[in-house]
């Protein structure tokens, strides 16, 4: 059936170029689209992802078991090539047809125009922190019509000077795709609305470049915006001036091994048209220029040549749609020589955002894209985002699944920019947090503060494979200068329960806080695994108030004692000179722990707990200033009521 359908269609197609007037006989997806709709089933989701890599989804939902696809005539003979399951699909043609894709019709995405006034406002109200600059302009104003300047919004604390280490962000190529410049635009948003309340987001930028191309493809975005199912630029001189296939692909248009790999069209009139020549259109030079001003070339002239191991920049590529995470190459199935260090921070970024990570090339190859481009010229370790599951994705679920998925991995992504070929195989620390002083107007100084966070070398997506993870064996903390800083000073950090002895470790220090200045500090945390990987940096403030104190001596005798199925009673012995005491809990041992209580005497009852749960108490003593925390006990309340009796249990 599915051949016979193939054999019309192209009976179809040659006898509309034959004779103009038959173009009315032809089906109706190709007479709205030019292109064909097509579901291509799979049965397993390995081969589901290779499809979406050589060519992104208009829908991908993986739980249906097919792909739908906006496929050309060429890539629909590839696609039964490759002995798929391939099935046109006239019903969802003419459900996009219907579709209102104008950016009305999507209020959570900006329009070009809305994207550059807000990139504005941000300089504007922080011009310490970010510029916006010109880099080139779109295909329309290169040919003196009114078109677009390409912009990047760079972030970045001027004051602090020095070279820093840059994450390039690449967003729009692909006009359609209505996600990608948002997310980068929120990205920006969020360091600069947490800089100086957010302690990872102001060491970014104070140590780091954030560099965002946001609408690398304006003259095509405003073709999406009014409604067309829009991939390419609108160059004129591909496919008929006025024809609704013109323009190259951008994606396909790169001058590393461009068109070596049968991974791009030379039909004009095709969505993945490369274009003429290597690098033909201006947005695809301007990026390129781009990339070679701010990224050193780090790499030798063979394929084979690898970048050294502590080469620093990370680009990212954001498109839509198919949930992947891809490096290079995409050109060919062989490994790059960088592969499995690419690997491991693909797939340290996919664990944020849970994409599938994975080597760009899919079925086959793809060539001239931006990530093999950034590679290959440069040695930096490049990717491509595939985000979410359309082209057009609804605002519910870019709000409240996409962009709370891919922020962190963005920020992951800047965290590890020094040294991305490094950083990733080492433990990430998460949940850092003190007894006290991490909000103003803080602690007096000298008083004794514990700082607690977990360090976990296991947290990667492992859809594709499994990730080497080793113990944790050490973790520090450096006051207010970083590791790469001038002098750093480490100070080693214990594991909670006694041993570096898993992958995963609750970790903790007292800190003395006498002789420190007043006012805002930054605690920088880091870990290291047995294979003698440092992994990314996580940072806390730590804020001490005006004048000094002695604390007094943390409580000893602590015991805690289940009273309940709901309580726990907590007592220590007295320590001079307090005149109150903090009761902290955690339900991990060794924390981090809240704290859940202050008393005037010498214990506290805890109570409004869950019942047969284990729970660990530190306290601190009071006067002017906090002392240090004291040994933990731990209880267990009673066991839940089944008709039995209640055990209870408790420890010192």
């Amino acid at each position: 059936m599915l051949r016979s359908i193939r054999r019309v269609l192209c009976l179809l197609a040659v006898l509309a170029c034959w004779f103009p007037g038959f173009a009315g006989a032809q089906s109706a997806d190709v007479e709205k689209t030019g292109h064909l709709f097509v579901r291509v089933y799979f049965k397993d989701l390995r081969l589901a992802h290779q499809i979406a890599a050589s060519i992104e989804p208009t829908e991908s939902n993986y739980k249906l078991g097919y792909l739908l696809l906006e496929v050309s005539y060429d890539q629909y003979d590839r696609l039964l090539a490759s002995g798929l399951e391939v099935e046109i699909d006239p019903e969802a043609a003419d459900r996009y047809a219907r579709l209102n894709r104008s950016i009305p019709a999507y209020s959570c995405y900006r329009t070009v125009e809305e994207t550059f006034t807000a990139a504005q406002a941000l300089v504007t109200a922080n011009p310490t922190l970010a510029t916006f600059s010109d880099v080139g302009d779109s295909w329309e104003k290169s040919i003196g019509r009114t078109g677009y300047d390409l912009k990047v919004l760079k972030l970045t604390n001027s004051a602090v000077t020095g070279s820093k280490p840059k994450l390039l962000i690449n967003s729009g190529l692909h006009a359609r795709e209505y996600t990608p410049v948002e997310l980068a635009m929120r990205f920006a948003e969020s360091l600069i609305s947490g800089y100086g309340t957010d302690a990872d987001a102001t060491w970014l930028l104070d140590h780091h470049e954030i560099h965002l191309l946001l609408q690398s493809n304006p003259d095509g975005r405003k073709k999406a915006e009014a409604g067309a199912s829009w991939r390419k630029n609108v160059n004129e001189n591909y496919c008929g001036a006025t024809s609704s296939n013109r323009g190259a692909d951008l994606n396909r248009n790169f001058a590393f091994m461009w068109g070596c790999c049968n991974g791009s069209s030379t039909n004009a009139c095709n969505e993945d048209y490369r274009g003429p020549s290597a690098a033909s259109e201006p947005e695809t030079q301007a990026l390129q220029a781009y990339m070679a001003a701010i990224f050193p070339d780090q790499r030798g002239p063979n394929l084979t040549d690898a970048a050294p191991a502590t080469t620093s920049g990370v680009y990212i590529d954001l498109h839509s749609s198919g949930r992947l995470l891809l490096w290079p190459w995409g050109m060919t199935t062989s490994v790059a020589p960088n592969g499995t260090a690419l690997q491991t921070l693909g797939r340290k970024l996919a664990y944020f955002n849970s994409h599938s990570p994975g080597q760009s090339v899919g079925l086959y190859a793809t060539d001239g894209a931006t990530d093999d481009h950034c590679y290959g010229t440069l040695g930096i370790a490049s990717f491509t985002f595939e985000l979410g599951t359309a082209f057009f994705e609804s605002c519910t679920y870019f709000t409240n699944t996409l962009l709370p998925a891919n922020l962190p991995a963005l920020k992951y992504a800047a965290k590890v920019a020094r040294t991305p070929y490094q950083t990733p195989a080492g433990p990430e620390t998460v949940t850092v947090s003190l007894s006290a002083g991490s909000t103003a107007p803080g602690v007096a100084a000298g008083t004794n503060v514990t700082l607690t966070a977990s360090v976990n070398d296991s947290r990667f997506n492992n859809t594709n494979g499994t990730e080497p993870s080793q113990n944790i064996t050490a973790a520090e903390v450096y006051v207010d200068t970083p590791p790469w800083g001038t002098a750093p000073a480490p100070i080693a950090m214990t594991a909670s329960d006694g041993a570096f002895s898993s992958t995963s470790e609750n970790v903790t220090v007292s800190l003395s806080t006498a002789g420190w200045s007043a006012g805002r500090h930054i605690l920088f945390v880091r870990g290291r695994d047995a294979a003698n990987n440092w992994g990314a940096v996580s940072a806390i403030f730590l804020y001490i108030s005006g004048g000094s104190c002695t604390p007094p001596a943390a409580p000893t005798g602590v015991t805690a004692t289940a009273a309940s199925t709901s309580q726990v009673n907590v007592s220590w012995t007295a320590s001079a000179g307090a005149t109150s005491y903090n009761v902290l809990r955690s339900t991990t041992s060794g924390g981090p722990y809240t704290q859940v209580g202050t008393s005037a005497t010498t214990s506290f009852s805890d109570t409004g707990l869950t019942c047969n749960t284990a729970y660990f108490y530190v306290v601190q003593a009071v006067g002017g200033c906090a002392s240090g925390t004291s040994a933990q006990a731990t209880a267990t309340t009673g066991t839940c009521p089944v008709g039995g009796n209640q055990v209870l249990t408790s420890s010192a």
